[in-house]
């Protein structure tokens, strides 16, 4: 074998053994988009109560801070409301 074709062989040899070093590894596993985006965007479920104090700050035209405290007083209230009203003097 002459000096060239041993070079050949030892350089295409070191080929192959770097490229295996440097071979990507296996993706990570990515999220599926159904999952994430269906937590994300799955509407939640609001009471009755909270419905209707929310028409009643649309109606009355509420917007941020007051819109805020208008329905937290007006869902307090009408929970309030529905429960049931302490007995009156029983005697």
């Amino acid at each position: 074998m002459t000096l060239a074709s041993r070079l050949a062989v030892v350089a295409i040899a070191s080929l192959f053994a770097t490229g295996t070093a440097f071979a990507q590894t296996a993706a990570p596993a990515a999220k599926t988009d159904a999952t994430t985006t269906a937590d994300k965007k799955a509407p939640k479920e609001h009471s009755a109560e909270s419905l209707e104090c929310s028409k009643q700050a649309d109606a009355k035209g509420l917007h941020g801070k007051e819109r805020k405290k208008f329905r937290s007083e007006c869902i307090k209230t009408a929970k309030a409301g529905m429960a049931p009203a302490p007995a009156a003097d029983k005697k």
